[in-house]
């Protein structure tokens, strides 16, 4: 199964709150925090939410 490396790359300050809880939910919460998720519908989501603020590369 695919997997994406999500890494945040800018501060969450000043986002919308549904951001912030979408960032959350991934499990980024600091500048720099990297996860790695599987490549499904539900991640794409997230990604389209805020990314702005991240980085995402196929692991």
């Amino acid at each position: 199964m695919a997997q994406l490396t999500i890494k945040l790359k800018k501060s969450l300050i000043g986002a919308k709150k549904n951001q912030i809880a979408t960032a959350d939910s991934l499990g980024l919460r600091k500048i720099g925090d990297t996860t790695v998720q599987p490549d499904n519908a539900q991640t794409k989501g997230k990604i389209k939410v805020i990314n702005h603020l991240i980085e995402v590369t196929e692991a």
